[in-house]
């Protein structure tokens, strides 16, 4: 009778053990399901119970530019793959009026509240302008920052000297100009533009096929909010621990590579706690055109 109920006993503290390692994660996933986000979607891939990672594509891009990487990182980190809502074939949804970035920044935030994680956040382009936004108006949500290819202000590539004043008359400009192309011309224009920004065929391919894609109206207003957000006066005051990845393609004049390098470690002097580091042969796309050298980087970095 005895062994029997000391054997009770240890059935009723393992079940006990047990309901103390599923009931926090019962209800983070209960928290989660509670939180919709309008303006993008998130897939969870990954190991449960892993340091969350948060990857955010850029303009016109699919959560697919991160698949390798999710690969990498699955085994180890929680991934939550993030695909902003009117690029690369998904519909417009929230996102087809009125401002974007500050929206979905603010619901990045709900859902890194809801979900009760302290996530490395991984942006590229404008992915990664959305994670600056989100360290400078939510500082307590990230735990640390990958920044892929992301000056503080997009402006000073095109004037150096450029303010969000004398920035606003060529935003006009370049949104008629853009909304008047016609949409054969539009579709044709992709891969060339795609030929720029990356150097591997394979990864150009791709990167024309989600623009073509995309919701123009969407990218049209993403990328003049991109152009008007000028966070040089903000990141002194990001204390998030960031690593910045760059592209250096001597091969590539528009703009000078040297002059970019300069742009960068101008734009992140001032913040505390950055490592810039420079990804050389490479284009905009660094996770394409040179994935050994950027999954380590970031593997580095995480661990």
């Amino acid at each position: 009778m005895m062994k029997g109920l000391q054997w009770l006993a240890t059935v009723a503290l393992v079940v006990a053990g047990v309901l103390l390692l599923v009931k926090p994660m019962m209800a983070r996933a209960q928290s989660m399901a509670k939180f919709v986000p309008t303006r993008f979607t998130v897939v969870d891939e990954g190991t449960v119970g892993k340091p969350d990672v948060m990857l955010i594509p850029g303009l016109s891009s699919s959560r697919a530019v991160w698949d390798a990487e999710a690969k990498l990182l699955a085994p180890n980190y929680r991934l939550h793959l993030v695909q902003v809502d009117g690029f690369a074939g998904v519909p417009a949804g929230a996102n087809a009026t009125g401002p974007v970035l500050p929206g979905i920044v603010d619901e990045l935030h709900g859902y890194i509240a809801a979900s009760g994680m302290h996530p490395v956040v991984v942006g590229h382009s404008l992915g990664g302008l959305l994670a600056l936004m989100l360290a400078d108006k939510y500082p307590g949500d990230v735990q640390k920052m990958v920044i892929v290819d992301t000056l503080p202000y997009y402006a000073v590539l095109f004037n150096p000297a450029a303010t969000v004043e004398t920035t606003k008359p060529y935003v006009e400009q370049m949104k008629q100009q853009m909304a008047a192309i016609p949409a054969d011309q539009y579709a044709a224009m992709q891969a060339m533009i795609a030929a720029q920004l990356v150097k591997d065929p394979a990864g150009q391919k791709l990167v024309a096929a989600a623009s073509a894609a995309s919701d123009r109206a969407v990218v049209v207003e993403a990328v003049s909010e991109d152009m008007l957000k000028d966070l040089r006066g903000e990141v002194a005051k990001i204390q998030t621990p960031t690593l910045v990845l760059y592209e250096y393609d001597p091969e590539l004049k528009q703009p000078d590579a040297a002059a970019y390098e300069g742009l960068m470690k101008a734009g992140y002097g001032p913040m505390p706690h950055v490592t810039l580091v420079r990804m050389d042969g490479s284009r905009h796309f660094i996770m394409y055109d040179q994935p050994v050298k950027f999954d380590a980087a970031l593997e580095g970095f995480l661990k």
